[in-house]
């Protein structure tokens, strides 16, 4: 058990931030995996603009790395851009 009230009070932030987390991450991640799984391609074109909102979100907040969050939008895009055609 931590000795000091900063470092207790720390756990708690730390916990709870944790959760928080946690929540945006998934759910950023299940909206990725839907928009790979869809094959039609004006609801994958309308998704796209969410889920890359949503990865831009996580990358600002360090949630994942910036370049990840590139990469997965790139990739999305590559996946809608080949629906289409």
């Amino acid at each position: 058990m931590a000795n000091h009230k900063s470092s207790v009070k720390r756990i708690r932030q730390t916990q709870k931030n944790r959760l928080h987390n946690r929540y945006y991450a998934k759910t950023a991640r299940n909206a990725v995996r839907t928009l790979r799984a869809t094959k039609e391609a004006d609801a994958a074109a309308s998704l796209l603009p969410q889920v890359a909102a949503m990865l831009d979100k996580l990358a600002k907040r360090n949630m994942i790395h910036k370049n990840k969050a590139s990469n997965l939008k790139s990739k999305l895009a590559k996946h809608v851009n080949k629906l289409s055609k």
